[in-house]
């Protein structure tokens, strides 16, 4: 088991030696323009380019709830772009963040991570815009990550 780690900082600018992997949560509606996703792009143009192209050929690919796309960014670095959110807005079913899918994403990062012997960085992810709870995040990351051996690096904006 490897602990989980919250520090202050940018998760767009992980802290560590070797392979890193940036996850981060996506709706399911193709919408990339607020919250994390913005910080991304400023930083690399790839992960929405192939974001947007992954959603917009969707009949022809895995897009949907739990699916995940890994877009390198540096030959260190890649960014998970993990489809777990529901739309963009609160409504009758609740906040957009979909917990199960969180988990599926998360399962197939911890799959990439492993092969690259990677580690892994992300923001409160689900917790912003998508509405969910860290209460109820932190467990799953807890689950498919770090109790696979897996470093994980989570970081609040200081």
């Amino acid at each position: 088991m490897q602990p989980l780690t919250i520090i202050s900082g940018d998760a767009t600018n992980p802290h560590a030696k070797g392979p890193k992997i940036i996850a981060h949560i996506c709706n399911d509606i193709g919408g990339w323009g607020k919250g994390f996703v913005l910080a991304v792009s400023r930083h690399w143009p790839e992960p929405e380019r192939a974001y947007r192209r992954w959603h917009r050929e969707r009949a022809r690919n895995d897009f949907a709830l739990g699916a995940v796309q890994m877009v390198r960014v540096r030959p260190d670095l890649q960014v998970a772009n993990m489809v777990a959110q529901r739309g963009t807005k609160t409504g009758s079913s609740g906040p957009p963040i979909r917990y199960d899918a969180v988990e599926r994403c998360l399962h197939a990062v911890a799959g990439h991570a492993l092969a690259e012997g990677a580690s892994v960085h992300m923001p409160r992810i689900g917790c912003g815009l998508a509405g969910g709870s860290w209460q109820r995040i932190e467990p799953i990351v807890s689950r498919t990550l770090s109790a696979r051996g897996i470093p994980v690096t989570v970081y609040d904006r200081g």
